[in-house]
């Protein structure tokens, strides 16, 4: 088991001096409008699962023959 733990510490070692070496790169940031649409779309998964539960939970009875 220890091996394979020192490989995986240079493994990551590695791959975490090559993520800082581009790290200066440009990102891309993410843009408010980016953030706007994904605030709005989990809401929205949000309300319909609510709307989902409330409905089963409603006529949970009628749908038992299903």
């Amino acid at each position: 088991m220890t091996k394979y733990a020192i490989r995986l510490s240079i493994a990551l070692k590695a791959h975490w001096e090559e993520i800082k070496k581009h790290s200066g790169d440009d990102r891309g940031d993410i843009s408010i409008t980016t953030i706007i649409i994904w605030v709005a779309a989990v809401a929205g998964a949000i309300a319909i699962a609510g709307t989902i539960a409330v409905v089963v939970g409603r006529y949970n009875t009628k749908l038992s023959g299903i």
